[in-house]
């Protein structure tokens, strides 16, 4: 399956990050948490490396923010 935005294709690289151990699963958030629970590691490459070029662009955020501590 291919990518459909951009912001979707971000949400597959967050979710194939954490599926490669490289971040966190709890720090997954909304889409990527969503991708991550229903693809293999192999729909996930196929998915973050569509090409951008002519994606629609989407503000929106893949991993929860990090907790500043003062």
């Amino acid at each position: 399956m291919k990518a459909t935005s951009k912001a979707q294709q971000k949400a597959a690289g967050a979710a194939l990050s954490a599926k490669r151990g490289e971040t966190k699963p709890s720090e997954l958030y909304d889409a990527s948490k969503g991708m991550y629970d229903s693809m293999s590691e192999e729909e996930l490459e196929e998915m973050e490396g569509t090409q951008r070029k002519g994606k629609q662009r989407r503000n929106g955020m893949f991993l929860q923010p990090s907790k500043v501590q003062y």
